[in-house]
């Protein structure tokens, strides 16, 4: 990985999740808001291809599809140079504003559904290892890089493929987490936001068989549509696809507005809501028991 690359004139935000910022095919830096730090991104899909349609997603040129044939070999040479980087150069004080110069995760996102890959699995055990090689694995402490979680953002529609459940189950093994998306409780609202045609029922089923192998955050976005703001109805249905999945099994939910443009037609349609309609929100979640971090 070449240290001089154009990173450095482009400083890491909250509002830039460009894939291409390290000049990689796998490997990406992010300043994520709900991890507080910098997060290595894992992007499994850099053809750009889900197997949903978010209407807030800001991956330009999303098609429907899966991920390509992961090559591990790139895959593991990428990020064991980016680590290195990370570890043991000053990447973080060139390129990380001060106050967020910590490595908060390595998160398989990117620009697709990850465990569409064939390789989920064998991606998984490869960044777990290389965790471990850069002593970033064990319990966090005090000023020292370790307890550096390994994290799946993911849409959970294909929890169903053993596959994928092994991935999962290694993932849970490990001390990772699974992020769960979850914006609508209604099969419309899911076609509408997801642009999928899924009901609650399977989305819960999906979202219990994931906390089962994994401890798992149910990741929301909110926002208004057409000017409209999630009706009470709406956070109702939302609230019964988690007590169907079951509310003990959940870590939580992670509660966030739009903050990156839309790159899909959709993005006319969406604006964010204002900080205190997501608290609203936030709080009526946790008078069912659930803990919940609100990013706006």
């Amino acid at each position: 990985m070449n240290s001089d690359s154009s990173t450095a004139a482009k400083p890491l935000s909250v509002i830039n999740h460009d894939r291409d910022l390290a000049g990689l095919t796998y490997v990406y830096p992010v300043l994520s808001r709900r991890a507080g730090g910098v997060s290595v991104g894992i992007n499994l899909n850099p053809n750009n291809a889900c197997n949903w349609h978010c209407a807030y997603c800001q991956v330009p040129g999303l098609v429907r599809g899966k991920a390509p044939v992961i090559d591990l070999q790139v895959l593991e040479q990428e990020l064991r140079c980016f680590l290195h980087e990370l570890v043991h150069g000053d990447w973080l004080l060139r390129h990380a504003p001060e106050g967020a110069r910590v490595i908060r995760d390595i998160a398989f996102s990117g620009n697709g559904e990850p465990t569409s890959a064939e390789e989920f699995r064998e991606a998984v055990d490869l960044v777990l290892r290389l965790r471990e090689e850069f002593g970033l694995g064990g319990p966090r402490s005090e000023g020292g890089p370790g307890g550096v979680p390994v994290r799946l953002i993911t849409n959970g529609s294909l929890m169903g493929q053993a596959r994928v459940q092994e991935g999962v189950r290694r993932l849970g093994e490990a001390g990772g987490e699974v992020w769960f998306k979850v914006d609508g409780g209604s099969t419309a609202a899911i076609e509408r936001i997801n642009g999928v045609n899924l009901t609650p029922e399977v989305v819960a089923r999906n979202l219990a068989r994931c906390a089962q192998l994994c401890d798992t955050w149910v990741q929301t976005c909110m926002f208004r549509w057409d000017g409209m703001a999630p009706s009470d109805a709406d956070v109702d249905a939302y609230l019964a696809v988690l007590r169907a999945a079951g509310l003990d099994r959940l870590q939580g939910v992670l509660l966030y507005g739009i903050a990156r443009p839309s790159m899909q037609p959709e993005a006319a349609r969406l604006s964010p809501l204002e900080p205190d309609e997501l608290e609203d929100i936030g709080a009526r979640m946790r008078k069912q028991g659930l803990t919940v971090r609100v990013s706006p």
